[in-house]
């Protein structure tokens, strides 16, 4: 087996088991992935290192604009695809056995979790993995701690608050929160965040003194 052939077999939805060549294939490069996160997290590195780094772990040429603040944790990599202008903050965790693809712009805060699998529900079964894909739209900004579970759908220019578990499917310009996420509304692109009125003041009156 190859990594196109293993890349087409998880991106297929078929059921994967404890043993075979697929499950063999699927160790070596979890070894590899954790050789080069160990290597990108145990030591500074400069932003061109990071990139040339995480571009090793996905086998893919790290886009324009791409910045990853380490650390970052993968179990595959190499089913992992990012636009441009990508900011991924500390302490992210992809697990892209079913495929994780990140739009152009897309902002994640510390500590997201992003899953592509499940595990079978039967008992008797519960080693057996089913791999599905994780895809967010251009524009989209994910708070701190979200998690995303497997075959769900960001649309463009969503926003999901801080906390959120992920379960379904965002539609395009929402904010949703909460366990588990729901819309709360729509974006209204005149919006600002909230901003605690004498912080404002504060800053206006040390603008102010400053000219």
């Amino acid at each position: 087996m190859d990594l196109q052939e293993f890349l087409d077999r998880m991106n297929s939805g078929a059921p994967i088991t404890n043993d075979g060549d697929l499950h063999h294939f699927m160790q070596e490069i979890t070894e590899e992935t954790l050789r080069l996160t160990a290597q990108l997290n145990n030591q500074y590195h400069t932003q061109e290192e990071v990139c040339a780094l995480f571009a090793q772990i996905t086998g893919k040429p790290t886009p324009e604009g791409f910045r990853l603040f380490p650390p970052f944790y993968s179990n595959i990599g190499r089913n992992i695809t990012v636009g441009k202008g990508v900011f991924i903050n500390t302490g992210c965790h992809f697990l892209d056995q079913g495929g994780i693809t990140l739009g152009d712009n897309v902002l994640l805060g510390s500590n997201v979790v992003i899953a592509t699998v499940n595990h079978d529900f039967a008992p008797e079964n519960r080693r057996t993995a089913w791999p599905a894909p994780v895809v967010i739209g251009n524009n989209v900004w994910i708070g701190s701690s979200v998690t995303i579970v497997p075959g769900v759908t960001i649309g463009d220019g969503a926003i999901l608050a801080a906390g959120a578990v992920v379960t379904k499917d965002v539609p395009p310009n929402t904010m949703v929160g909460g366990n588990p996420a729901r819309v709360i509304r729509e974006i209204d692109p005149t919006d600002a965040p909230r901003q605690r009125p004498d912080l404002v003041q504060m800053r206006l009156d040390q603008e102010h003194q400053e000219t």
